[in-house]
């Protein structure tokens, strides 16, 4: 941190606004040309060069009623610096076009589940229409340090998002539910009531970050509860859960969306559907300076599009 500081120090001694101003009067080949181009007014272009004189302690341009000339130390000076400045010219302007650019790599951390619901139906077709356009996606059910982890975005539940990011939903709010495979349901039955899964092969999910087991809230006239099931199977991820479940190794949670398709193919069923506690939307999130980055919204406005609510 002390040498950032040293850094900006030693460069904000340095007149590179009077060599700018001086680049300009050369190139434009008039104080009065060189002030339109910079949108300044000719007496500020006089001052600024004459600061930077002072400043080098050197004369620059010997100027008459006809014609600017350069000095050896003008000559001098062009030479190195004009070839420098020109290099940050190509810089903002890459840095510019990179911010524009519908072509490239959007990198996103996302849990599986929100991948399952929101990307997966509409992949197909977001690749269809941007083919130029590289997504690099990495599950992770905890929260990332998006800025840290060199991200470009999140997507998390509207309860987990990071502090000041700016975020855009993609899904209603979410039901969750437990599913068991009908094998399973047919040996051991179906619960009636949420303390019926104490007698349960329980599949459960495990927080990486926090390692504890994830909770398995209910909800009854409005009231929230919790029932703490032995696990039969634990998991650090919820794709693992929901295989498991199909599988017919017991009683697993998911967001009930994750396996609408397993829903409809009669390889899971859900159990206790009356005391589902709902969740919030997921969301799409990502730091201010992201903002203006064109293939991030991109992105964004294809989901927007392609959301059902």
């Amino acid at each position: 941190m002390q040498l950032t500081i040293v850094i900006f120090r030693t460069m904000s001694m340095r007149p590179f606004n009077g060599i700018e101003i001086f680049l300009a009067i050369v190139r434009q080949g008039s104080l009065r040309s060189a002030a339109k181009s910079l949108g300044m007014g000719a007496p500020a272009v006089s001052y600024r060069l004459k600061a930077l004189e002072r400043e080098l302690g050197v004369t620059l341009l010997v100027r008459t009623t006809r014609s600017i000339e350069l000095t050896d130390a003008g000559r001098a000076l062009l030479n190195r610096a004009g070839p420098a400045f020109a290099q940050i010219d190509e810089a903002i302007a890459e840095a510019r076009e990179a911010g524009r650019a519908k072509t490239g790599t959007l990198r996103l951390t996302l849990p599986w589940s929100a991948y399952r619901i929101a990307i997966e139906p509409v992949l197909g077709e977001f690749q269809a229409r941007h083919p130029d356009v590289r997504l690099e996606l990495s599950f992770d059910e905890a929260l990332v340090d998006i800025v840290g982890n060199g991200f470009h975005a999140g997507i998390r539940l509207g309860d987990r998002l990071a502090d000041g990011m700016v975020a855009t939903r993609l899904t209603p709010p979410l039901t969750a539910a437990l599913s068991a495979s009908p094998s399973y349901l047919d040996r051991h039955g179906r619960p009636q009531h949420p303390r019926d899964l104490l007698a349960h092969k329980c599949i459960r999910y495990r927080f990486i970050s926090a390692n504890r087991v994830a909770e398995w809230q209910f909800c009854d006239d409005g009231q929230t509860f919790t029932v703490d099931p032995a696990a039969s199977l634990v998991f650090d991820s919820f794709q693992s859960v929901v295989q498991a479940a199909r599988e017919g190794h017991g009683i697993g949670w998911s967001l009930r969306a994750v396996i609408e398709p397993d829903l409809a193919a009669g390889t899971l069923q859900t159990v206790l559907d009356a005391y589902a506690l709902e969740h919030p939307p997921f969301f799409l999130y990502y730091p201010e300076h992201n903002r203006h980055l064109d293939l991030l919204r991109l992105f964004i406005d294809f989901l927007s599009e392609k959301r059902t609510d």
